[in-house]
């Protein structure tokens, strides 16, 4: 049991036998307590000056005294104003290290037979271009926080839904049927998703060259953008394709097998992986079945052009659409139908979509919807929503070809890694395999710990050559402290060093290895709140100042040179725990740490 849910217990313990009130667990505000004042926690007595109907420093004692004669953790106490400083004993600590050093997956909870079931929904790609940027930080911020919900104990399913339906699919096509000319993969020697990418591109252009054309004669704007034969040919391929024309579907599954060979390559260089995949040309009949199921029943109503729409202005919305007049599907008609599959493939107790921050409407009246047709889970959905990344030369488009392609910023990104460690001299005797694997390790890490030690919630700059520095808030300067301490590690071994895991309860520690450890017992703490606020953030930035508060300790406390043999072999397990969960927080990000660096 952690010392905070000890505290906290006796605390609500010390409130009834000291003043007869029974207080809730979060009146118990506990901190760390600050670097000037002697302590380890703090607790805010604020909270409970009505009940005794003293004063803050009066109720401060009074509970500290309680909880020195009945927590045996707590050495000893002093007030400042409103705040009780707690000062735990280093058999405490001691006992943690010792835990921590010998539990293999320390600060995670495994999940059980009752555990909740959550399904993750992240990547949700179209197949009519490849993954690009803002791809990559779904699928990042989406594997994380599943990693991050497994080790809060739940059992977890990633899903990905694919769009390989729609106008947008249908307009690569289009241009292929025009401009083609029976290119493959194979052919042309394209990965599969860029080609097709390639021809979405390459429709806008066409698109564009129409309506100016069609302007210049004489239409409007709005009927020019209706009647251009590119908008025209590819919505006719839509109608083909709902009436299951054999040869528009023929094409249309070459084309998405090309995509799907290419994703494939993309996701396995990402490290990201899904246990369940659905796509929306299966399950968008799913939802427009329910959508006139809701029309007979009169949730839902058609206008005069024979559309449907749903009400939601006592919900204080608007309209919204969910079948056209022509009875094809809304992407929210979709998503109607792909939940309700979803729910009856799995038990799911909840249900989170991986989603940018633009579609916040859309989730709002997803769940709306869903509860109007009456399935229970319509409430529970949570739009795990998140920010655009931008470059440094601003926001991406991808019909005007001005994305960064994952592929290629993957690639830069090695490229980077390899020349920054050649410059340090970081991978000095390394084979050329070895190094190989190193740069794409750092490189990786880089990519994933720049975008994920970010609050989910912002938008965000992304600068591959910053990301690469192996100082400062980084996911190479994370890693290298790593390999730093299996460096120090290894030569205790070749020393002859043997490790003591069993630390006495005894054992004197100073202020840095103190504090430390203090850090190390963090780890726990870090990962529920990761889970509980879905923020992957939480985890690298606690990471981050692990490691700093290492690299401070390692700096001022020897280690090997150390004489004194107990306090050697204490700092050791200190270094040898902190690399241990160093390796466990960054694999709950994604990210691999290497042996040597």
């Amino acid at each position: 049991m952690s010392i905070e849910l000890i505290l906290s217990t006796k605390i609500i313990e010390a409130i009834a036998q000291c003043y007869n009130h029974q207080v809730e667990p979060s009146l118990v505000q506990l901190q760390n307590t600050r670097k000037e004042f002697e302590g380890d926690i703090t607790l805010v007595v604020f909270p409970f000056v009505r009940m005794s109907k003293k004063s803050p420093e009066a109720t401060a004692a009074e509970i500290g005294d309680y909880l020195q004669q009945h927590v045996a953790e707590v050495e000893k106490y002093n007030v400042v104003k409103g705040f009780l400083n707690l000062v735990i004993s280093p058999a405490y600590w001691v006992s943690v290290l010792n835990s921590a050093s010998v539990h293999s997956n320390f600060g995670i909870t495994e999940a059980a037979e009752v555990s909740k079931l959550v399904m993750v929904e992240y990547s949700s790609p179209n197949t009519n271009k490849p993954l690009h940027l803002g791809h990559i930080r779904n699928n990042l911020l989406g594997f994380s926080l599943c990693e991050i919900l497994k080790a809060n104990g739940n059992k977890v399913v990633k899903t990905n839904i694919v769009n390989d339906r729609g106008i947008h699919i249908c307009k690569s096509m289009y241009t292929w049927k025009m401009w083609g000319n029976g290119q493959t993969p194979e052919s042309t020697g394209i990965k599969g998703d860029h080609l097709v990418g390639n021809f979405y591109v390459k429709f806008d252009q066409e698109y564009k060259k129409e309506i100016a054309a069609l302007i210049e004669q004489g239409e409007t704007k709005e009927n020019a953008e209706q009647n251009a034969p590119s908008m025209q040919g590819a919505r006719e391929l839509l109608l083909k394709w709902e009436a299951k024309d054999p040869e528009t579907v023929e094409l249309w599954k070459t084309m998405n097998d090309w995509v799907y060979a290419g994703f494939d390559v993309t996701y396995k260089a990402m490290g990201v992986d899904f246990d369940k995949i659905y796509y929306e040309s299966e399950t968008y009949l799913y939802g427009k079945d329910e959508v006139l199921r809701g029309l007979a029943e009169g949730v839902f109503y058609q206008k005069d052009d024979s559309s449907v729409w749903a009400d939601l202005t006592p919900e204080g919305l608007d309209q919204k659409i969910l079948l056209r007049s022509d009875g094809t599907s809304v992407y929210m008609t979709q998503d109607i139908g792909t939940a309700k599959e979803r729910f009856q493939d799995y038990p799911i107790d909840k249900m989170v979509y991986v989603v940018g921050n633009e579609q916040n409407y859309h989730f709002q009246v997803l769940s709306i919807l869903l509860d109007k047709l009456g399935f229970e889970f319509g409430k529970g959905l949570h739009h795990f929503s998140y920010g655009m990344v931008e470059l440094p030369q601003g926001k991406m488009k991808s019909r005007e070809g001005t994305v960064v392609d994952a592929d290629d910023l993957m690639a830069e990104m090695i490229e980077v890694s390899r020349k920054t460690s050649e410059e340090l001299g970081k991978l000095e005797g390394y084979t050329p395999e070895q190094a190989a694997e190193t740069y794409k390790m750092i490189a990786l890490g880089a990519l994933k710990y720049f975008i994920l030690k970010v609050d989910p919630k912002k938008n965000m700059l992304f600068n591959p050559e910053e990301s690469i520095d192996f100082n400062g808030n980084t996911g190479p300067f994370i890693q290298y402290t790593y390999a730093r301490i299996r460096s120090v590690l290894r030569k205790a071994t070749d020393r002859g060093i043997e490790l003591n895991r069993e630390l006495a309860s005894s054992t004197e520690l100073s202020g840095k290895e103190l504090q430390l450890i203090k850090s190390v017992t963090q780890f726990p703490v870090a990962v529920k709140e990761a889970g509980d606020m879905y923020s992957p953030a939480l985890i690298a930035n606690y990471i981050y100042e692990l490691v700093k508060e290492f690299n401070q300790f390692y700096h001022e406390c020897p280690i090997l040179v150390e004489e004194n043999v107990e306090t050697r072999n204490l700092r050791l397990v200190i270094a040898e725990t902190v690399g241990k969960t160093i390796k466990t927080g960054m694999k709950l990000l994604g990210i691999d740490v290497p042996e040597r660096m």
